[in-house]
């Protein structure tokens, strides 16, 4: 038995195929039974940065961890389990060959005892399309809240960890084409219900920054996340070899090999300083244009270095350390930038009406059926529209004026929905929660 154990301890791949999957495992067989840090790690592409990962690695207090995959094979496993000098109980690395993997009670097994699980890099649209809406996104989220797994993701791994992401259905996007046409068929920004990442649901990340430019269709995909559902979503960037690490208090560490690589964070935001926050012009057919002054964007831009010394604040999204603030624009199908303060959320702009400081409630909320009353003491709101999170309009009421309203929706299948209420070109949302 003891001979038996030490082989198993000490054999660098165990290799275990199935129809729907493929499984490599190495180290202990026998499940550590640890407690797990929390944490999330992203990476932008191509080689993990060793100190990020060994972040990752140290979080899993000496458990198991799960990497998951649609396409390679095990890669990961000797890196992770004897290469960094973290001590782990196992590496597994499942490739899943088909959605039919989403229901292997071996995988969901796997998942449950996992400490730390990593999405390696290949097509988001596989893991999405394979994943979402299965036990396995649900065992997942189960398992970040419950037992404070570490979780994290490299390229199309790190693609997937917001609550927007970019599903690539329709094959990748590039910066010149999303901002010519932010409704072209291939940015396909989704909002369907999946991974629940702390700090991650009103973000959308992007990876390879800088291999090739990816700046300009991540603000695509924010204009069309504010245009399209009303709602404020910030986005995190990585260049290639850079890391985002942020702990259980909401501080995100920036791993990267600067001064001797140009290794980059980004962390988005539409810029709260102005009452009029939409773009100029998110249409279909047409160029974005999201200018407001040279001034629709503000970005918090960190270099990223071994020790991961640079930080940013994710509980307040004003504070950072050792970067600089930067305003982003588009205008003329081109992404400009320019120096910046520091963001201070107090309207500057008075010639129109900032909802956030209105008066704007719904209830019963979660709902299950009936009416959903809204209250709102404002200045002639146009129009209220009831929606899903996938975006299609439910209901839709035009009742200028100070007003409170009933909406009286069929029966709706459980889920999130967005309530928006609209006023000229200023959009104020609330999730509405129905069981």
């Amino acid at each position: 038995m003891k001979f038996t154990y030490l082989f198993l301890l000490l054999l660098h791949s165990i290799s275990l195929s199935g129809q729907s999957y493929t499984s490599y495992f190495t180290g202990n067989i026998n499940d550590s039974i640890v407690s797990a840090a929390g944490g999330v790690c992203m990476m932008g592409g191509a080689s993990e940065h060793d100190e990020a990962m060994k972040w990752f690695l140290q979080r899993c207090n000496g458990g198991d961890v799960l990497v998951l995959r649609a396409s390679g094979s095990n890669g990961y496993n000797a890196y992770m389990y004897s290469q960094l000098g973290v001590d782990i109980n196992s590496v597994e690395t499942i490739v899943c060959n088909s959605p039919d993997a989403s229901f292997d009670p071996y995988v969901h097994q796997q998942i449950n005892q996992a400490e730390g699980i990593w999405f390696a890099g290949g097509d988001q649209w596989d893991y999405v399309s394979y994943w979402r809406n299965t036990p396995v996104d649900s065992l997942i989220n189960l398992a970040i809240t419950e037992r404070n797994i570490v979780i994290g993701g490299t390229s199309a791994g790190m693609a997937i960890l917001g609550g927007f992401y970019f599903n690539a259905k329709n094959g990748t996007v590039t910066s010149s084409a999303a901002i010519a046409n932010p409704y072209t068929s291939r940015v396909t920004v989704d909002s369907t219900s999946f991974l629940t990442v702390p700090f991650m649901d009103d973000v959308i990340t992007d990876t390879h920054y800088d291999n090739p430019d990816r700046k300009g269709r991540q603000i695509t995909f924010l204009a069309r996340i504010l245009t399209d559902w009303g709602i404020e979503a910030k986005g995190i960037a990585c260049d290639e070899y850079t890391a985002v690490c942020i702990g259980t208090d909401g501080i995100a560490q920036v791993y990267g090999d600067y001064p001797g690589n140009d290794d980059n964070a980004w962390f988005i935001q539409t810029n709260c300083e102005l009452n009029l926050r939409i773009p100029e012009q998110c249409i279909n057919g047409s160029p974005l244009i999201w200018d407001r002054n040279e001034t629709a964007l503000k970005v918090y831009n960190i270099k990223g270095t071994n020790a991961g010394a640079n930080t940013f604040d994710l509980n307040t999204w004003s504070k950072g350390n050792g970067g600089e603030w930067q305003n982003w624009y588009v205008t003329n199908g081109t992404v400009n930038d320019s120096e910046s303060d520091r963001i201070h959320c107090q309207p500057t702009n008075t010639e129109s009406i900032d909802l956030d400081n209105e008066s704007f409630t719904i209830y019963p909320n979660p709902f299950h059926e009936g009416s959903i009353v809204i209250e709102y003491n404002g200045t002639d709101p146009e129009v209220i529209i009831l929606s899903s999170m996938d975006g299609t309009e439910v209901l839709r009421e035009h009742q200028p004026g100070v007003y409170s309203t009933i909406l009286t929706p069929d029966k709706l299948p459980a889920g999130i929905y967005m309530i928006s209420l609209q006023y000229r070109h200023i959009i104020h949302t609330r999730k509405l929660i129905v069981y």
